[in-house]
């Protein structure tokens, strides 16, 4: 016999009953405090109000509270996501003035290969270093090689895009001559061919 399942409300619409509750209680006790006495005897409410009159501030003052508590939860959210995002632009320019010939080498295939997105080695040391300090950020998909180990995907950030230029990439100005070319090739990380060969769909038989 199948038991029937139970429509437990989950977390988010308690959080929206609630909010509603409260927004209800707010909008009432509002009107009950400060609507005119005439209007009030109109609805024969006169008299209550003035009975209940504790009751009623009571239910506004947990109403404000219950909204001011919202108000200060989101002001200290902002405050900390403001904090946090300046101490990595802080952790970032610092990098982007220490980076090694191997993170630069490896930043600049994003550029050499026109890309937005490339697979890399997951424990490559380069790698690791230029995720920790937020300058690159992984993006899944990984996948596992006995031999090479793992790969996943990533991306330059977009906090680190506006520290990383040709000057910082040591990138020649202008169009890239055959022999800068070379050069930049002969500086590439030694993976990045293990990667690209990875990315390569199987050839068909002939």
């Amino acid at each position: 016999m199948k038991v029937p399942e139970l429509n437990v409300p989950g977390v988010a619409s308690l959080k929206a009953w609630g909010f509603r509750s409260m927004l209800w209680l707010l909008i009432a006790t509002l009107t009950l405090k400060f609507a005119p006495q005439s209007w009030l005897a109109t609805l024969h409410l006169d008299q209550w109000v003035i009975q209940e009159s504790a009751l009623i501030g009571l239910g506004l003052i947990v109403a404000c509270a219950f909204f001011a508590s919202l108000l200060a939860n989101f002001l200290l959210d902002e405050a900390i996501s403001y904090l946090g995002t300046k101490r990595k632009k802080e952790v970032i320019e610092h990098k982007v003035k220490l980076l090694d010939p191997a993170e630069r080498a490896l930043l600049r295939e994003f550029f050499l290969q026109g890309k937005t997105i490339l697979t890399l080695p997951t424990e490559e040391l380069a790698v690791r270093s230029l995720v920790d300090t937020n300058i690159l950020e992984c993006l899944g998909n990984v996948k596992h090689y006995a031999i090479q180990g793992s790969t996943a995907d990533y991306k330059i950030s977009m906090l680190a895009r506006e520290h990383l230029n040709r000057n910082v990439l040591r990138l020649p100005n202008g169009e890239l001559s055959q022999e800068d070319m070379q050069n930049l090739i002969k500086a590439r990380p030694g993976f990045v061919g293990n990667v690209v060969s990875h990315r390569k769909p199987p050839q068909r038989a002939a």
